[in-house]
């Protein structure tokens, strides 16, 4: 990789709040563009490249046409990095996939669902190989500068594969189920320094599963604590959609 790599910032189907965690970054650690050309960033700039060494990506692949596009960024780059939750694990655009697409289309677009071609939310790795992944809605600012920092270094971006419990434990948290809320930290990977509970609300689930999650055990809790299956299903499913149904399908055979 050159002295100083060029680096682009793409987007999908997004709300593109990723992009801007990355700008706030960007302007508290100006540092960055000193060591990087940024050559392509809709969300910060009109100029455009097509000759980059890093891209990130945020957003899930939800047309047919997205394809293409994600192949030829990956063709170019030496290096692509899932940006966000959407782009890692499908997001919150993934929870179309538990409703017949036709009904999600008409429900949405009305009269003119036939206008919009779309299809099941995927994640960017179901389309293109990925050498690395940003996770959570949005990303953690300090996580992408010291992900950036590593890329540059050489070294592989290293994502906590504990979960959300440990560093509300390291915190010293009061867990927010003593509180009367539910949470899905304990099979929710960690790296957000447990911002959500640290400010009284549970894990929403937006960094991906734990490997080996314990999902059953989770959806009981859940239970004991008041939600009924529909309540526990629409928790379970807000980020979570894609990866839950990837493992009902491997459940069911």
């Amino acid at each position: 990789m050159s002295a100083k790599p060029k680096v682009a910032f793409f987007d999908f189907t997004s709300c593109e709040g990723c992009q801007l965690t990355v700008i706030d970054s960007l302007q508290t650690h100006p540092e960055i563009l000193d060591v990087i050309d940024i050559v392509c960033f809709r969300e910060a700039m009109s100029e455009k490249g097509d000759d980059y060494q890093i891209a990130f990506i945020e957003g899930s692949c939800t047309r047919p046409s997205d394809e293409p596009v994600m192949k030829a960024i990956r063709d170019r780059a030496e290096l692509v990095v899932a940006l966000g939750a959407c782009a890692h694990i499908g997001g919150i655009n993934a929870i179309r996939n538990r409703f017949d697409l036709d009904d999600v289309r008409q429900y949405v677009y009305g009269d003119k669902a036939e206008w919009y071609e779309t299809y099941q939310a995927r994640p960017i790795e179901a389309v293109i190989p990925i050498d690395a992944v940003l996770p959570g809605c949005p990303i953690d600012r300090r996580e992408f500068v010291a992900a950036l920092k590593a890329l540059l270094q050489g070294r592989a971006i290293q994502i906590p594969d504990y979960p959300v419990c440990v560093e509300c434990k390291l915190k010293e948290n009061i867990c927010v189920y003593l509180r009367g809320k539910t949470c899905l930290g304990p099979i929710t990977r960690a790296g957000c320094d447990a911002i959500c509970p640290t400010y009284g609300d549970g894990c929403e689930g937006c960094r991906g599963l734990i490997p080996d999650p314990n999902i059953d055990s989770l959806k009981q809790i859940l239970s004991e604590h008041g939600l009924n299956p529909e309540e526990t299903l629409a928790k379970m499913t807000l980020f979570l959609n894609y990866q839950t149904m990837e493992r009902e399908a491997v459940d069911d055979g």
